[in-house]
């Protein structure tokens, strides 16, 4: 009888082992069932000089220690707004806006539905000012700036190339200005 106990323990013990995780995985650097639940998890440890990059399917993952990934199954339009939304409610941030230069050479004719694509992340930005720089440049900044600063990648399932648009976050609630007066009066 207690042979028998012992081997419906073991048994138990085998097979809770075995049993799949009911999610898919947790948190960063993984797939998860709610990218914005990790997302907001995030943002608020995030600051000026982190950046936040809402990317491509075919954008790579990257070595840098100071790169964190989510996937995010949905457009990458559709991520954009809501991850812009996000970080204007936040109070701590805003976004400085980088997009690659590559994009604005794309025809229709080399991938189909990019001017829609261009139209409708040109609505999303609105009045943001928007940088473009080439591509490979992208990866030299992110390289320098992710040994010191966190830079958050979010993957969409986006399969338009140059579509990734790279969000350096700033403070919400200091500028230059103030920061130069600032810097003026300790030098007296």
């Amino acid at each position: 009888m207690k042979s028998a106990a012992a081997l419906l323990v073991v048994a138990e013990l085998f097979l809770a082992g075995c049993t799949a995780p009911t999610k898919e995985k947790d948190g960063l650097n993984g797939i998860s069932n709610n990218w914005q639940q990790d997302f907001d998890a995030k943002l608020p440890m995030l600051g000026h000089r982190n950046w936040i990059l809402i990317v491509d399917k075919a954008f790579p993952e990257q070595n840098a220690a100071g790169m964190d990934y989510i996937y995010a199954n949905e457009d990458l339009d559709a991520v954009l707004k809501k991850v812009l939304a996000q970080v204007n409610l936040s109070g701590h941030v805003k976004p400085i806006v980088y997009r690659d230069k590559e994009l604005s050479f794309i025809s229709e004719q080399q991938v189909k539905g990019v001017t829609r694509f261009k139209t409708s992340i040109e609505n999303t930005l609105g009045n943001l000012p928007v940088q473009t720089m080439l591509h490979d440049s992208v990866f030299k900044k992110l390289d320098t700036e992710s040994k010191l600063f966190k830079v958050l990648v979010i993957k969409t399932n986006e399969v338009i190339p140059y579509t990734s648009v790279f969000l350096q976050l700033d403070c919400a609630y200091w500028t230059k200005p103030k920061e130069d007066t600032l810097r003026n009066r300790m030098k007296n």
